[in-house]
């Protein structure tokens, strides 16, 4: 099957996204890519193992960016992006995720197009639709809600996005997901909790979503913060709040691959979340 697949051209760069973690979550189009590129730049959040479907003689180099810890400067990431295309190598910029959800796969795309070079995209499942079905929490179900609003927990100055109306994400969006806003999540939730969201509406924070290290946190709007501190949980993390969290209580599917049987078959009736999971 991969044989008719697209075939990968030197001095092109395929942006492509490698998924929540999970190796095996990789599109067929990833490997495709893993196994024709002569260099792949790839992100903190791509799993080694992935990196092992790499073509014979590739040069895998990295270029993660983690909040807090020494990083590549993203504009140092797309100028190399270019030179390496120009010097006529077959590039695979391997980024976490989807490239285009909150991944700067639209700056480094922007660049590379800017600079004459051409590109293909690549699409990967995002961690907050992905990651939260592995944790048993769908984005989207029809007795619960017809929107999500996928939101950063921060802004390019490393603080809560000032630029975002909270309040009016607190009346009108039914499920919010929140990419990497453990840091910020006390001032999260109280921006929502002012903006006149229920300071008892269902939380699950996810963390290392989809590996076996995966832990889920099961809380409340106003008992998040502290909760999340007392269980000492780190990032990378994907936060869910609404009323689609409590459908956990039925759709745990990896609990139930360990034996379990599902804590309430209609979690909607219940009205409240366990206090933990």
């Amino acid at each position: 099957m991969l044989s008719d697949l697209p075939r990968m051209q030197k001095g092109w760069v395929w942006l492509c996204g490698a998924g929540p973690g999970d190796p095996g979550l990789l599109t067929l189009h990833a490997v495709n890519a893993l196994r024709q590129a002569d260099v792949i730049i790839y992100d903190a959040l791509v799993d080694d193992r992935i990196l092992e479907w790499a073509g014979p003689g590739a040069e895998c180099i990295y270029a993660g960016k983690r909040g807090g810890k020494p990083s590549a400067l993203q504009r140092d990431i797309s100028l190399r992006l270019v030179e390496l295309a120009r010097a006529g190598n077959r590039v695979l910029r391997l980024k976490g995720g989807d490239p285009f959800v909150f991944g700067r796969g639209g700056e480094e795309a922007q660049t590379l197009v800017q600079h004459g070079v051409p590109i293909r995209i690549i699409p990967g499942i995002t961690a907050g639709i992905g990651g939260l079905a592995y944790a048993g929490v769908p984005v989207t179900h029809r007795d619960v809600n017809q929107s999500v609003t996928f939101v950063t927990g921060h802004d390019q100055s490393g603080q809560t996005p000032s630029a975002l109306d909270w309040a009016a994400i607190a009346k009108g969006s039914q499920v919010i997901v929140v990419y990497m806003g453990m840091k910020h999540i006390a001032r999260i939730a109280s921006q929502l909790i002012d903006g006149g969201r229920d300071p008892n509406d269902p939380v699950a924070v996810v963390t290392t979503a989809t590996m076996d290290s995966q832990q889920v946190l099961e809380t409340t709007l106003a008992r998040a913060a502290d909760d999340i501190a007392r269980a000492a949980l780190e990032p990378p993390a994907i936060i869910c709040i609404g009323q689609a969290v409590l459908m956990r209580q039925v759709l745990d599917w990896q609990a139930m691959l360990d034996g379990a049987v599902p804590r309430n078959t209609d979690p909607l009736d219940r009205g409240r979340p366990a206090e933990s999971a």
